[in-house]
């Protein structure tokens, strides 16, 4: 993976440049995107011109933002100005709104430069996509944010836009390997993307932590979180790693779907962990944590009902319209949606309710948990996107997720998931960087 933070540490001096950065991603791409299939749409038209302005900036100190000159991609549920956004389906080839989301603006703004859209799948659901996992071409990248997760593992841009409402960000940069961020809940713009969905955010699939933060950071500074919500804290901050106090491990029902290499590693880095000074915690010996698993035991079937019920608009009126255009799984969830009433839903946030306050009873208590980012590595074939439970507790709470991809088996690679508190991303990002150091194999 290609990091523009570490990169831009050479820009003032002249060893690097973003002219440099640029070029390096586009031979990439032109490279490995036959194989890879992570774009949707390209628009390399004024690139260099963009990245040459960049570049005079940081020689002269006056860069708009850390991320000045950065190549990025966008998810294909993100509007662009001067791209089609198709949201993986027919029923929008070849659509453009003309103008960007909220995200995308504050992107231009801060000197990004939008180089792409990324492969997605159906309305951002749990479809296989076209793109291929660039660790092997025969295994999933995973979904929704299939395209952004491969086009940062194979080096075409340092970082991407993705989404979650399950397991999008998160689930795909394990199997591709990269660094992701899931912010809380509402506290990145969502403005101009396909997706009112209440438990979505924007996140960011990149090469380090540090680009994930700039991103999200500079955007936030632009264009602030989801109206109504509290935008993402801390936003002049700095990364850096901070060694945590005590963690929690938190072991759903997805933990008896794990491989057994999977469990192992998890168990070897709190080993790690714990040999090294952290009081490491599990729902054995924490009645708070045990309080949380049984309140997220249930996490990914009633997140389902959830977004269902939401999806129904606008999914009915594209049933109605033309039901080919739609996948007999999509148009089987839109009917079952249908069964579900408004009661039912005010019962199912209730319960989502609970559970949040189950999890911030913990804050204060634990600094952050971990668990894995998925069952085991990408499963081989191109038909699924892979399992979600590991992802759906987050999800569901709202809170920041963050992969680390620490571990190796034949090949490929899967991560460790840290889940911090709502509102607190820095703080999230900051312990997950301290555990990076401490809990990779040796």
């Amino acid at each position: 993976m290609r990091s523009f933070a570490a990169a831009s540490r050479r820009f003032a001096d002249g060893t690097s440049s973003p002219v440099a950065f640029l070029e390096a991603c586009l031979a990439v791409i032109e490279e490995l995107e036959p194989s890879v299939r992570a774009f949707e749409a390209l628009h390399v038209d004024g690139a260099l011109e963009l990245a040459r302005a960049a570049e005079t900036r940081w020689r002269k100190g006056e860069q708009l933002s850390s991320i000045d000159g950065m190549p990025i991609g966008i998810k294909d549920i993100i509007e662009t100005r001067d791209m089609p956004t198709q949201n993986g389906s027919p029923y929008f080839e070849g659509h453009s709104t003309g103008r960007d989301a909220a995200s995308v603006q504050a992107l231009r703004g801060a000197g990004a430069i939008v180089l792409g859209k990324t492969v997605t799948t159906e309305f951002a659901g749990p479809f296989a996509s076209k793109t291929r996992n660039p660790r092997n071409l025969e295994h999933t990248p995973g979904g929704s944010s299939s395209g952004s997760a491969a086009a940062v593992a194979a080096g075409m841009l340092p970082a991407a836009l993705g989404t979650q409402v399950v397991g999008s960000i998160v689930r795909p940069a394990s199997y591709c390997g990269t660094f992701a961020i899931k912010p809380t809940v509402g506290a990145v713009n969502r403005g101009g993307s396909h997706d009112g969905l209440s438990q979505s955010a924007h996140g960011v699939l990149a090469a380090s932590l540090e680009d994930a933060w700039n991103v999200l950071r500079e955007i936030a500074r632009r264009v602030g979180g989801d109206p109504g919500h509290r935008p993402l804290a801390a936003t002049s901050g700095t990364l850096s790693g901070n060694r945590p106090r005590r963690l929690g491990v938190l072991r759903t029902g997805g933990y008896a779907a794990a491989e057994d290499y999977a469990r192992r590693d998890l168990e070897s880095s709190t080993d790690r962990l714990a040999a090294a000074g952290v009081e490491v915690v599990t729902a054995e010996s924490s009645p708070a944590l045990a309080r949380l698993e049984e309140a997220v035991a249930d996490a990914q079937r009633l997140s389902l009902e959830i977004v269902g019920y939401e999806m129904l608009w606008p999914l009915r009126s594209y049933l109605d319209r033309d039901a080919s255009k739609l996948s007999p799984l999509l148009r089987e969830r839109v009917l079952k949606a249908e069964a579900t009433t408004p009661e039912d839903y005010a019962e199912l946030l209730d319960q989502r309710d609970a559970a949040r306050a189950t999890h911030d009873a913990l804050r204060g208590d634990v600094d952050a948990i971990v668990t894995l980012s998925a069952t085991g590595t990408a499963p081989v074939g191109l038909d699924s996107t892979g399992n979600t439970v590991f992802n759906t507790p987050a999800s569901y709470l709202g809170i920041p997720a963050i992969n680390l991809p620490l571990f190796e088996h034949e090949g490929l690679p899967f991560g460790l998931q840290v889940l911090g508190f709502a509102g607190a991303d820095l703080e999230a990002l900051s312990v997950a960087a301290g555990i990076k150091e401490m809990a990779a194999p040796r």
